[in-house]
């Protein structure tokens, strides 16, 4: 091995590929010491140049150990996902890069070592992403090069194997690329790649059928089956990825044609049961079924139009369709295992255990889905670009309803699927009476669950075809309901069967079929027959009442509430789990509609409640008692205050429950969200909670804690409802909590307006407190009012604003004076008058090269507003502050260039409140009787006009319309606490408080005899007034 160090500055250790190896032996042995030590001292060598060569360097040496180049290859590729991009901070260096991209392919061919070969093929697959086309436009031609030679070559197939696998990650990564020009580069090289790959795919396929056919059993094409497999695995990405219109190109044609004659050749094989097969030779060939069966269904999603323009298309969807009807006749008697699992290398389901006529029936049920959408959702499936696709867009759904998609069709499917697919298996039973918290929650799954099982896929295709094919399938659907509703069979299975279909077809259905008759008549007594598979019946029920109540005024809910009562009732032996589950998710249908009506739900709410809650503490999957828990949630919310008799019982159920959540913080969320819907609900009588609430909060608001960034937001939720239904007489441990905040803000996060929210709460509720405790956070709240959104610094403006009132109100001009400054220490009022400075400074430029401001309207309008509370409450106090943030500037510059902007601003101000406040504060000013506002008077005298006229819109006998003479007029009774305060200090506001003509008055008044009487002001300021304004403030009359 070749020795050479790169000396490190400040490093005990220089890098060599020596010490390197030496490192990674430690961190790959079995000695916990030497695995930490190696791995600290890879991760001290990460940003070092050289360090990721030297990995690939002993990578490539395969006379050492496989654990020690196999730590090698992981840390190449985790270093080539981190550092790779040129932006990435401490980026590989470009000499570097090349070293590695230089021998990555040659070395990956040559691997004999398959799980080696894999992450190395990984790692180029990495590289090609990032570098494909700009730095690496050869990328794949150089591996579709060595991938002749290696054909050429007749070399072993171990080299091929990995020249393959090696291709079809670097597709796989470059499939997924959304950048145009990657998409564009690959659809370039498809070409050369299916040419090649085509070949080669054919060649190994006929290979291994020659032998089959011959009699063999498989063992001597082995290694064919495996590289044809391999080949067929990069053609199907390259084949989706490589052409936008593949109905277009001769070369995809023809090995699409190829593809669907193996196909039915390699089908037709596999069927024949006389055939013995050696080893996993079997599994092999079912597996290039599953890859063509896949292929079909991505090129129908990715390439509608395509899809459907293929010559053979038609007699595809109709083969697979037969494949369908066929399986199905065996389906409702099958004892398949329909569990996945994930396939760590592709990334995806491992389908492989799923029977392969159960899976090409999967396949052939979305293809129909696929070209149902193609038909009657051409907006949401096609994408063109001109006129031609439009025209292929038309042709592809005509082509698809008229050759497959006929009414004739749509009627077979419905019974297809019905009578065969919405059965329940042996399988099922089995699993539902051994494991039915798995069974339920597999039946439920989520949007996804379609793709890998083949009844919720079933269920999907029905409800496509019946909002499509509306009139041709409501008769024989209501037919079939009919004979069934009327207890004309015993046969509960079928019953269920038919039931899903009711249920689905509940939106088609809602103005056909009268629910209620069905309801009473037999619905009603099917949840109370205690025989065998009755069972399946109830959970079924459960399941179309929540379908139904969604769809359908006017139902008997009274009744509907009874048979959930019933279907919980843990004491009913056919009442066993997987019902109970159903109908406690099923509850949160019921509960939801509009027309819920809490008191008439509330005569069964109490054994609804208790039963709902016993569940939750006896199901055990965390999945189950989420969904349990949503449904609590929903009740609770619905019921509103009709829930205090239920609060003391659920606020205990909730604290073991938290505990046994342990790390499961979905479920810890949503009891959170369930305690600030409860502290809602009860308004004032939530306080007797508070010892168990506000640890809680604590706990989980602090950014110290592990489960912090999981439970935040939704302790923050809690924490604000809180608040919320907090009275004046606070809890200290209540008002405690505020500091808790202050980290929260400083962290920023989407959390940050709820937590600046909460600070605005703690203010109303604590005024006082809150002042002898905000001085740390105002350098946070400063770092805030830039940059940050609109909502943000509107809060944080709105928060100060509050404390100027509060310090006032409590402690005078002294109080207020304390505030500005440690508003002043924080840079808080220097961050304003900078940005009105930067305002100003843009309006009196014009042009290109204009001074630009990041102040918009709405923000200056806050900042005015803050200052015009300044204003308001002590113009020497205003003065300061400007003094303090404009040091260099002389009182006359500071106050020209501010009242300049000021009154320009006033026009952008359509807040009724906030300009009548802006106007009460310039008003203020007059008190100082100094030369640089009297200068004003005339812009004085056009805002008073256009306010006055504004406030008094129905002339002087109205009065001011913001004037509020009486604080418990506006109160509905319906307000929480904190609603109150805000009324009460909105009361208390000079905005509401303060008539503004006689405010304007007598601070005229005040001017006229500071200046000596009406002569002397007359000549000083009257003069130079416009005589229009004059006229228009005299018809005011407020002098």
């Amino acid at each position: 091995m070749t020795h050479f160090a790169i000396e490190v500055a400040g490093e005990a250790n220089p890098l060599s590929v020596q010490t390197l190896y030496q490192t990674l032996s430690a961190a790959a042995s079995t000695d916990p010491q030497q695995i930490k030590t190696g791995a600290q001292q890879l991760q001290n060598w990460e940003n070092h140049p050289g360090f990721y060569s030297s990995l690939q360097s002993i990578f490539i040496d395969s006379s050492l150990p496989v654990e020690v180049r196999h730590l090698c290859v992981i840390q190449l590729k985790n270093g080539v996902d981190k550092y790779w991009r040129k932006t990435a901070t401490n980026s590989i260096p470009k000499t570097e890069k090349e070293r590695i991209r230089s021998r990555c392919i040659e070395s990956g061919i040559k691997e004999s070592n398959p799980r080696l070969a894999l992450q190395n093929a990984l790692m180029i697959a990495r590289i090609v992403r990032y570098e494909y086309p700009a730095d690496w436009p050869d990328a794949i031609s150089t591996i579709v090069s060595n991938l002749r030679s290696v054909l050429q070559s007749h070399s072993n197939s171990l080299e091929l194997t990995s020249t393959l696998l090696i291709l079809l990650e670097v597709i796989k990564e470059l499939s997924t690329a959304r950048i145009q020009r990657t998409r564009v580069s690959l659809q370039a090289a498809a070409s050369e790649v299916l040419q090649v790959l085509g070949s080669l795919y054919h060649d190994k396929t006929r290979t291994w059928l020659t032998f089959l056919a011959g009699g063999d059993d498989g063992e001597a094409a082995m290694g064919s089956i495996q590289q044809s497999l391999l080949a067929l695995r990069v053609l199907r990405r390259i084949l989706v990825a490589g052409w936008d219109f593949p109905n277009r190109s001769s070369q995809f044609q023809d090995i699409w044609t190829l593809l669907n004659d193996h196909f039915r050749e390699i089908l037709a094989l596999i069927s024949n049961t006389a055939l013995s097969f050696h080893g996993n030779a079997r599994q092999l060939i079912e597996k290039l079924l599953r890859q063509i069966a896949k292929l079909h269904v991505n090129i129908a999603k990715d390439h509608p139009a395509g899809f459907s323009l293929l010559e053979s298309s038609i007699p595809l969807l109709s083969a697979y369709w037969s494949l369908v009807d066929h399986f199905g006749e065996t389906f409702g008697s099958g004892t398949t295992d329909n569990g996945l699992t994930m396939n760590e290398r592709d990334g995806d389901f491992d389908d492989s255990i799923m029977p392969l006529m159960e899976f090409l029936s999967l396949k052939g049920l979305q293809l129909v889905r696929a070209c149902l959408r193609i038909v009657f959702n051409p907006a949401r499936t096609f994408k063109y670009q001109n006129e031609m696709d439009k025209v292929e867009k038309g042709l592809s759904r005509d082509v698809l309803k008229t050759g497959f998609l006929t009414e004739a069709f749509a009627q077979t499917a419905m019974q297809t699927l019905v009578t065969r697919f919405f059965v329940l298996r042996p399988d099922d039973i089995r699993d539902w009476n051994e494991q039915p918290e798995e069974w339920e929650q597999k039946e439920t799954g989520d949007a996804d669950v379609a793709e890998f099982s083949i009844r919720p896929c079933a269920e999907k295709l029905l409800l496509d075809l019946i909002l499509n094919y509306k009139m041709q399938l409501i008769h024989p659907l209501m037919s079939v309901f009919g004979h069934v509703a009327s207890n004309q069979t015993q046969d509960v299975f079928l019953k269920n069967s038919v039931y899903a279909a009711i249920g689905l077809a509940a939106p088609v259905l809602e103005d056909r079929i009268d629910f209620n008759p069905f309801l009473r008549n037999t619905l009603k007594h099917e949840v109370q027959i205690q025989q065998p598979g009755y069972n399946v019946l109830r959970r079924r029920i459960a399941i179309v009442l929540g379908q139904w109540l969604v769809v359908k005024n006017g139902l008997d809910r009274e009744l509907v509430y009874q048979i959930f009562q019933h279907l919980l009732n843990n004491d009913d032996p056919w009442n066993d789990l997987v019902v109970r589950i159903t109908a406690g998710r099923q509850l949160k249908e019921i509960i939801l509609p509009f027309e819920f009506n809490k008191m008439a739900f509330k005569p069964y709410s109490a054994t609804i409640l208790t039963r709902l809650m016993t569940l939750i503490e006896e199901v055990e999957l965390s999945e189950t008692k989420f969904a349990l828990l949503s449904t609590l949630s929903v009740v609770i919310q619905s019921m509103e205050e009709e829930i205090s008799p239920f609060a003391d019982k659920i606020v205990a159920f909730l604290p073991p429950l938290w505990d046994q959540a342990g790390k499961e913080f979905l479920s810890k969320q949503l009891i959170l969200g369930i305690l600030s819907t409860l502290i809602s609900a009860l308004k004032g009588e939530s306080q007797k909670y508070y010892h168990l609430i506000i640890p809680l909060i604590d706990n989980s608001v602090n950014v110290q804690s592990e489960s912090y960034e999981q439970l935040v937001e939704d302790a923050l939720g809690l924490w604000e409802a809180t608040l919320q239904q907090t009275s004046s007489d606070a809890v200290p441990q209540l008002i405690a909590l505020a500091p808790r905040l202050f980290p929260v803000l400083e962290a920023g996060s989407d959390v940050l307006p709820t937590a600046l929210h909460i600070m605005e709460t703690h203010v109303y509720l604590a005024p006082r407190e809150m002042l002898q405790s905000i001085g740390p956070l105002l350098p946070s709240l400063t770092s805030l009012l830039k940059g940050a959104r609109r909502e943000v610094t509107g809060t944080v403006l709105s928060i100060v604003e509050l404390l100027m009132r509060s310090a006032l109100d409590i402690g005078g001009d002294e109080a207020l004076r304390v505030l500005t400054l440690e508003l002043l220490q924080a840079q808080f009022l220097q961050t304003i008058v900078a940005g009105l400075h930067g305002a100003y400074e843009s309006h009196q430029t014009t042009g290109p090269n204009r001074s630009r401001t990041w102040l918009d309207v709405l923000v200056e309008t806050d900042y005015l507003s803050l200052l015009s509370r300044l204003a308001l409450s002590s113009a020497g106090i205003l003065l300061d502050v400007l003094a303090t943030a404009m040091p260099k500037q002389g009182k006359e510059e500071r106050m020209g260039w501010i009242l300049t902007e000021w009154f320009r601003h006033l026009d952008n101000i359509s807040h009724p409140e906030k300009k009548k406040l802006n106007c009460l504060a310039l008003t203020a000013l007059l008190k100082t009787n100094e030369p640089w506002i009297l200068i004003h008077l005339q812009d004085l005298m056009a805002i008073w006009t256009e306010v006055i006229v504004e406030l008094y819109e129905d002339g002087e006998a109205s009065g001011d319309c913001l004037l509020y003479l009486n604080p418990d007029a506006m109160q509905d009774g319906r307000e929480t606490a904190e609603e109150e305060r805000q009324r009460k200090l909105m009361f208390g506001d000079p905005v509401h408080r303060l008539d503004l003509k006689a405010f304007v008055r007598e601070h005229v008044r005040q001017a006229i005899e500071a200046v000596g009487g009406e002569a002397a002001f007359q000549t000083q300021w009257v003069v130079n007034v416009d005589q229009e304004v004059l006229q228009e403030f005299g018809r005011l009359g407020v002098m």
